[in-house]
């Protein structure tokens, strides 16, 4: 009977065929222990010379790492094993012998992997993370659709930028210039005003020459349009989205968060009710004018430092000790060998610490010496997340940090009905939107203010001439909750193939 690794708990005690690849192996008198990957899951299978017989021991003994193979064997349940099944080998066929594999267990470094990127994603912490990606994106359709939202696609070739032309890929379109899309957002009204209730999903493209950890040149959007949407209806349907999407991800995705070893402590906080706070309140805090439950944000980040001290301290103790072990001479190999091994982990600790301390010390820098009016940057986000530790969202910024396209609040002049959803632990910026200007004229001046070709947006003010109507929509970064939900470092993890600055293979 063929079946997969995800199926093995349906047939406990049954002898199975599975296909698949040897992901990693070891052998110990008269077995051998093959970690087996057949794209659903991993399992262990147990290949005993006693059962297979010489010859198939010693052809499964010397398998190349990543050769393809079919095994037919019992399944037994083994909690201790991955997956809690394992299979009990009887009969084994290789169907193609792997080259000797370029990605070892051995410490690689990340511009080596990315250069391996095809073949780096067979490991088990980048399947994970593509195993989450896929419940995000199947969950973000279940929650549009569930809510009457239809599906509706913006072209990927526009005439005009959406936020502004420093970040644009030009191409030529049969002669004429065109970009790639900054966002579907502009389309996405117009659409809008046709279906009431749409939303896009599809790539986006910004030439920014960045190598930031948040940043990617061709990454996915989500952007949902609402005709007859304000502000206050726009947060709502913000907070409903991500509670639905982390929630879905915390109930089905239980093996792969295990895998990448995430604390879902703050994830399980979106079931509580998100923090939601202007602009100018948000300032207050980040320069530690406004405490929070008692405590200002320079205390909180003095706090920080001061764990981050004690753990060097600990680090660097404990290193010195295991590093005078093995200088006795008194340890077997293998004691020695596993006290290098922990002291190479410690090490690499002390750099992350290192890391850390130094951004604590511009977070500190960045809250004290911010200017009214700006815009947050990666530090300052953190400091607001940090202070609540749940999401948060702020609203009504100054207009001069928003786009063109964002009305002005009625009541306070100068700011814009705008909200960002910034994540907790330092993720910063998941959600950007807000409420949408429907005054013609002023539409059309904030297009001269940002030096845009109004012949260009000819199409868009038609929508504030024909069936004028208060909307409002927002912007999801997808690899950006993709990074929040799977407590990912860096953002190039996110996405199967990513592209960004110097990065275009493979």
């Amino acid at each position: 009977m063929n079946v997969y690794v995800r199926q093995l708990a349906n047939h406990e005690g049954e002898t199975v065929q599975l296909r698949g690849w040897n992901a990693q192996k070891r052998d110990s008198k008269g077995l051998v222990f093959m970690v087996f990957r057949d794209g659903t899951g991993f399992c262990q299978a147990v290949i005993d010379v006693q059962v297979v017989g010489e010859e198939v021991f010693e052809i499964a003994k010397r398998l190349p790492q990543e050769s393809s193979l079919s095994i037919t064997g019992k399944v037994v349940k083994d909690e201790r094993q991955i997956g809690g099944y394992e299979i009990h080998v009887t009969a084994l066929e290789v169907i193609a012998e792997a080259e000797p594999y370029p990605i070892t267990p051995k410490e690689h470094g990340v511009d080596f992997l990315m250069d391996h990127r095809h073949l780096w994603l067979r490991s088990r912490r980048q399947w994970a993370i593509m195993r989450v990606r896929n419940r995000i994106i199947f969950a973000i359709h279940e929650f549009f659709q569930s809510r009457g939202f239809i599906q509706m696609d913006a072209p990927i070739f526009t005439g005009n930028a959406c936020e502004g032309t420093t970040t644009l890929f030009e191409t030529d379109f049969y002669g004429e210039p065109a970009y790639l899309s900054q966002s579907g957002q502009l389309y996405g009204e117009a659409m809008a005003m046709a279906h009431g209730l749409i939303y896009t999903f599809g790539p986006t493209f910004r030439a920014e020459k960045s190598k930031t950890r948040r940043h990617l040149s061709e990454f996915w959007m989500i952007e949902p349009e609402m005709a007859f949407y304000d502000l206050q209806m726009d947060m709502d349907l913000i907070e409903d989205f991500i509670r639905y999407v982390v929630t879905k991800v915390l109930e089905d995705c239980k093996n792969e968060l295990q895998i990448l070893e995430r604390d879902t402590t703050y994830l399980e906080k979106v079931r509580e009710p998100f923090v939601r706070i202007k602009y100018e309140d948000a300032v207050r805090i980040i320069k530690g004018e406004v405490p929070v439950s008692g405590r200002t944000s320079f205390d909180m980040l003095e706090e920080e430092k001061q764990k981050l001290l004690a753990e060097r301290e600990s680090a660097e103790k404990e290193i010195a000790e295991r590093e005078a072990k093995i200088k006795s001479g008194t340890l077997k190999k293998g004691e020695v060998n596993f006290n290098q091994s922990r002291i190479d982990k410690l090490k690499a600790q002390l750099t992350d610490i290192a890391e850390r301390l130094q951004a604590v010390e511009q977070w500190i820098h960045s809250a004290r010496n911010f200017v009214r009016g700006n815009d947050f940057g990666g530090g300052d986000e953190t400091v607001l997340t940090k202070m609540f530790g749940q999401p948060v969202m702020v609203y009504n910024w100054p207009q001069a940090v928003k786009a063109f396209y964002m009305k002005e609040d009625e009541q306070e002049p100068g700011y814009a009905k705008g909200v960002d959803l910034l994540a907790p632990e330092g993720y910063g910026e998941i959600v950007g939107g807000g409420e949408r200007e429907t005054d013609l004229e002023k539409l059309k001046r904030k297009i001269q203010e940002h030096q845009l070709p109004m012949s260009a947006f000819e199409w868009y003010l038609d929508l504030r001439r024909f069936g004028n109507v208060p909307h409002s929509g927002f912007g999801l970064g997808l690899e950006r909750l993709v990074a929040w939900i799977c407590g990912l470092q860096h953002i190039r993890e996110t996405i199967p193939f990513p592209r960004s600055y110097g990065r275009l293979l493979p």
